[in-house]
This record gives structure tokens, C-alpha cells and sequence, in this order.
């Protein structure tokens, strides 16, 4: 097992990585809590070992129960089982349901503890960590949130065992984009490592700037296209397969405003192939509307921002030329 600290002053937390690491959570719980609220989804199906007075609260599957309604009914059955600020939440499930748990609880009698729980490849290296939740409205993703950081992440990789090959897949969409935010080469690193190395540059970035007010733009690397697909695509598209193809179209942003030459635009190539990532979408899309949605995303301020690669690494950059995002479009359909 490995220990990883976001460094937070007083919101400090530990991140756990390993096998067996769910048998450890209760050591994590504030002294003053007496019932654990675990919410969860049907399918996931894992238990965690305490002795806590607890009850399941089970949300939706899909994007689409990533919801104000949602949250609301969570509130709702929390009042009705007599949960406290001095009790606990857990999120166990994939970022959907971090997102969902850890949102209901920052604003639930104004705040109390949540722990995440990921128990897919994308929670554990990018979802559960760094205090950002969220739910989505029909004009775009994670547009209602708060910062709320956890009181710890668990992230026990045996929960990965029974992972749809999909769901690997979008795991490592959210892999590849470390590798072009100063990660390590993880091409040859096992599991435990990869995930590791994963949150030691997503913590230090968050360290840096908690409230994604500078440089934490850039852990929204691929994520400008790929949210619009997403809602294009009434999230057909997993965010793991869209953030894939979202790094390589930025790739291409970045390649003709000159920000980057050929040699850089094949390493994209080469990191998303390693993965086994798909970088086109195989159909035709409304470039219009796929251009609409762009500035509708939460990074846009005074028009359309992207995070794009250059010689300085990647940094956030508004683009003005309509033009060239729409010619970078032909390369990923």
C-alpha cells in the first residue's frame, strides 16, 4: 500500500492506493460519527467492512442521474434516516458517483465528512481526487458544483477486478493526459505505480491552486471537445473515450496555431495508441453546434479557452480563430 498527501493546510487528506485497502477505512472516520451513509449504485455491488451503524443509498446509472434531482432525493432520504452534520459520508462507485456524494454532502446541513471510494480506473486517478464535485444541467456538464475536499480516498485496486473492458478504456483516457502534465513515462509501469504516479501530479497541481483558479485549468486537458461530445452525443460517449479523442483534436488546435510541430502531434498519436485509444469518432458531427457548446464549458471566460500543449507545456489558451477549430475537427471525425 502506498500513502499520497494532498497537502491542503487544514484540508489535508491521505490517498490510499493498494490491494485491500477497504479494510482500513474506519480509521478515517471523524471520532464524532455514529452512522455512515454509503452511496452507491446498483451494479457496484462491494461491501466495506465496518462497524458503523450504516445504510445504502443507491442513485441512477448514467449521466443523466448526475442531477440536482438526484442530489435533492439524497438530502431528502438523509433527513429521514437522521444522519447528523457530525456523521459520514461515502461515495463507492466511479466519478459519477463521487461527484453526486461528495456535492450532496458539502452542501447537506452546510457541510460534513465524505470519503471516496472509486472503484474504476478514472476515479482513482482523476474523479474522487482534488475536492471538485458536481452535476450536470441539460447545457452542460459539472455546471452546478462546489470545492468540498474529502477526509480521505481509498483507492483499493481489488475493486477493479470485475472493470468492463470500457470502463478500463476510460480509465486510461484520463492516463494518457498525464503523461502531457508532467508525468513520469508510464508505459511500462504496473497498476499500483501508474495509478500512483497519477495522483502525485494531480495532488501537486491541486496543491498549487485548489479552487482552479490559474493552473489546475490544465487537468481539463481533452476535456473542452470532450464535454461538448458528450452532450452532443446524450453521453453515448463514455468521458474516458471522449477525453481520448478530445487530446488528440487539441493536439491539432495546437498544431496550427503553431504551438507545437508534427514530432509532438505523433507523441499524442503514439501515448493514445499505447493505450489502446480510439482518436476518431467514426461519424460526422454538427461542427456548429460542437462549436456552440465550447463556450459553454466552465474554463470559458472571455470567449472560447482551451488547454493546449506548446513549449511551456500545456496551459490554458483562448483561441479566437473559429476557423482553425473547425479545421481540427476534420482530423477526429
Amino acid at each position: 500500500m502506498k500513502e499520497i498527501k494532498v497537502e491542503l493546510a487544514d484540508r489535508s487528506y491521505p490517498v490510499l492506493v493498494g490491494s485491500g485497502c477497504l479494510g482500513r477505512i474506519e480509521k478515517y472516520f471523524p471520532e464524532s460519527a455514529r452512522r455512515v451513509a454509503i452511496v452507491t449504485q446498483e451494479q457496484i455491488g462491494i461491501e466495506i467492512p465496518f462497524s458503523k451503524d450504516f445504510k445504502v443509498f443507491e442513485i441512477g446509472k448514467g449521466e443523466t442521474a448526475k442531477s440536482i434531482e438526484t442530489v435533492i432525493k439524497l438530502c431528502r432520504e438523509w433527513v429521514d434516516w437522521g444522519l447528523t452534520r457530525s456523521d459520514i459520508v461515502i461515495g463507492l462507485g466511479g466519478g459519477m458517483v463521487t461527484d453526486v456524494a461528495a456535492f450532496a454532502a458539502s452542501i447537506y446541513h452546510r457541510g460534513l465528512n465524505v470519503i471516496n471510494v472509486p472503484t474504476t480506473l478514472l476515479g482513482m486517478v482523476d474523479a474522487a481526487i482534488g475536492g471538485k464535485t458536481g452535476v450536470n444541467l441539460p447545457e452542460g456538464k459539472n455546471l452546478i458544483g462546489t470545492f468540498w475536499q474529502p477526509k480521505a480516498v481509498i483507492c483499493d485496486i481489488d475493486t477493479l477486478r470485475t472493470l468492463p473492458e470500457r470502463e478500463w478504456k476510460c480509465g486510461y483516457g484520463e492516463v494518457a493526459k498525464y503523461h502531457f502534465l508532467g508525468a513520469d513515462d508510464m508505459r511500462e509501469s504496473g497498476l499500483i505505480d501508474t495509478v500512483v504516479e497519477c495522483i502525485k501530479v494531480k495532488t501537486s497541481i491541486v496543491a498549487e491552486d485548489e479552487r482552479e483558479t490559474g493552473n489546475r485549468a490544465i487537468l481539463n486537458y481533452g476535456h473542452t471537445l470532450a464535454h461538448a461530445l458528450e452532450l452532443e452525443n446524450k453521453f453515448t460517449l463514455a468521458h474516458g473515450e471522449a477525453v481520448a479523442v478530445g487530446i488528440r483534436y487539441a493536439a491539432q488546435v495546437a498544431f496550427y496555431l503553431g504551438r507545437i510541430g508534427e514530432d509532438r502531434v505523433a507523441y499524442h498519436e503514439e501515448i493514445l495508441n499505447h493505450y489502446g485509444l480510439q482518436m476518431k469518432l467514426g461519424k460526422r458531427v454538427d461542427i456548429d453546434r460542437i462549436i456552440s457548446l465550447f463556450s459553454k464549458d466552465k474554463k470559458s471566460m472571455d470567449g472560447i479557452t482551451f488547454v493546449l500543449d506548446g513549449d511551456l507545456g500545456v496551459e490554458p489558451v483562448l483561441v479566437q480563430d473559429v476557423n482553425i477549430l473547425m479545421k481540427a475537427m476534420e482530423v477526429v471525425q
